[in-house]
Formats: structure tokens, C-alpha cells, sequence
């Protein structure tokens, strides 16, 4: 698919972030007109995968947290969301329902999940020690022009 446009920036991993994070890729979005619909998927996705970056991937500690968003040919939104923290040793594991390291701190152990529901693709690659890369795609509905 061919890129038609894409912005790259780059956040610390405070929490407060997650919400900029969001809005930024609203309104990027907007360029592609999407439905009101469209735009909660993605925005809920987004929060969820910056969430899981800053909260379980740098565990408290300082780092960044990188996004790369991009308007596809055929109304395709793709989202990265990378950091470069403690990593996740099992990723098949970790996208099980329910499935947290944090029980404690009263995690749901759905963000996965939520982001799968929301997305058209889901990919999460991670290397302990090195970080995850969250890449997530979504087709939004043919316009009537």
C-alpha cells in the first residue's frame, strides 16, 4: 500500500502522554474524514497500547515512547507505538484475555484484547531486555463521493 501521508513523534513515558498521544492521532485522522465510529476504535487502541507501553514497559522508569502513524492507499490507517523497555517475555501469553503481570496494582490484563477488537490487524513483537513494537491497522469504510 502506498503511504499518502505520515507523521513520527516522540513522547517521555508519563502518563499524562496518553492523552496527548491520542489527540495527535485524531487529528491526523481527520484528513481521511473518518466516522465518528472509526475514530473511538482507533483512539481507544492508541490509549491502550501507550497505556501498556509506559505502564508495563517502563515499569516507573524514564524512556520514550515512539509512534509512527500513516495514511494508507485504500483508506488504511496504519499505528506503531514502540518502546524501548524491559520487553515482554511471552507475547502469546500476554494476549491471552485476562492475562496481567500486575494483579496488585488492579490491571484488567485486556489491552490486547481491547486493541484487537478495535483494529483490523494487531501485531506485537518484543525482545526482553530490548522492548515491544506494537503495529496496528484499520480500513476505514469506503466514502460515497
Amino acid at each position: 500500500m502506498e503511504v499518502i501521508n505520515e507523521i513520527r513523534f516522540s513522547m517521555p513515558s508519563l502518563s499524562v502522554n496518553e492523552a496527548a498521544a491520542r489527540a495527535v492521532v485524531s487529528a491526523f485522522m481527520t484528513q481521511a474524514d473518518p466516522t465518528v465510529e472509526e475514530l473511538s476504535d482507533v483512539r481507544t487502541a492508541v490509549s491502550e497500547a501507550v497505556t501498556n507501553a509506559i505502564v508495563h514497559g517502563y515499569r516507573g522508569t524514564k524512556g520514550k515512547v515512539e509512534m509512527t502513524v500513516r495514511l494508507l492507499s485504500g483508506r488504511e490507517i496504519y499505528i506503531r507505538v514502540k518502546d524501548c523497555g524491559c520487553g515482554i517475555e511471552d507475547v502469546e501469553q500476554a494476549m491471552e484475555p485476562l492475562y496481567t503481570t500486575a494483579p496488585e496494582e488492579e490491571r484488567s490484563g485486556l489491552g490486547f484484547s481491547v486493541m484487537s477488537s478495535f483494529m483490523d490487524r494487531l501485531s506485537v513483537r518484543s525482545k526482553v531486555g530490548k522492548g515491544t513494537t506494537v503495529t496496528m491497522r484499520k480500513r476505514l469504510a469506503p466514502h460515497d463521493d
